[in-house]
């Protein structure tokens, strides 16, 4: 059996702890999506995962960083939010509605040339896990991480399977909540950072809700992953596809 190996995240201060050892449940869910995705073969890997706001994206990727590590894979971790737009340009588009949000927060193209393309099985493996910085806006872009033939590229974001990223997955998952638990979820995630409840359920509901329900009824990501989790309780998640 291999050793473990590393796990390597970004540079972003948008970081989220990884979280404790699962219990049992959690941990036989986690066992077989690490499996899922290790069987795919030793060649570089790229894995997306997706859901609505707080439903557990980062939560799962560190899990599932942690899993494969431990089967000797190396992971670098990357989040979506790293890859949005600088505010400093926010004038120039809307990205404070909900459809704003959805079709101009995220620099796509930044998106394709730093991590996704580099971290293809064919490529050179030179990629950077940050972009620009969601909280400091420093542009860290220059600072690149090399990808071994054999590591595993885990991405978490909100419409992380829109189509001009979708070719990229080798394996896909979607995070299913129920979109007023998202909210409950993400106000209490977020009141503190935004200054109180009833701004951050603003944020929760009118920008991002919005802009992720429109994003399911144009893409419907549900009908093409390759796993969906049903993540309701946390502590006892369940695959339903």
């Amino acid at each position: 059996m291999a050793g473990t190996a590393s796990v390597e995240y970004s540079v972003s201060t948008w970081f989220q702890a990884v979280p404790p050892v699962p219990g049992p449940v959690r941990g036989a869910v986690l066992d077989q999506i690490v499996a899922m995705i290790d069987v795919l073969g030793g060649h570089r890997l790229r894995v997306a995962i997706d859901g609505f706001t707080a439903s557990g994206k980062t939560s799962l990727g560190h899990e599932l960083a942690r899993g494969l590590a431990l089967r000797g894979r190396p992971v670098f971790r990357a989040s979506l939010d790293d890859f949005k737009r600088p505010w400093s340009d926010r004038h120039l588009y809307d990205r404070e509605s909900g459809e704003g949000y959805y079709r101009n927060a995220f620099d796509s193209e930044a998106t394709y040339r730093l991590l996704l393309e580099p971290s293809g099985a064919s490529a050179d493996g030179n990629v950077a896990l940050c972009s620009i910085d969601p909280l400091t806006q420093i542009d860290h872009s220059a600072i690149r991480s090399s990808m071994p033939e054999n590591g595993i590229l885990v991405v978490d974001g909100v419409f992380a399977l829109r189509p001009e990223f979708n070719d990229y997955w080798d394996f896909r998952i979607w995070i299913d909540i129920d979109p007023e638990l998202s909210v409950t979820r993400g106000v209490g995630r977020d009141a503190g950072v935004v200054g109180d409840v009833e701004g951050a359920e603003k944020l929760h509901r009118d920008r991002y809700l919005v802009g992720e329900l429109l994003y399911i009824a144009e893409v419907s990501p549900r009908a093409f992953v390759d796993v969906i989790v049903d993540n309701t309780d946390i502590a006892q998640p369940r695959l339903l596809a």
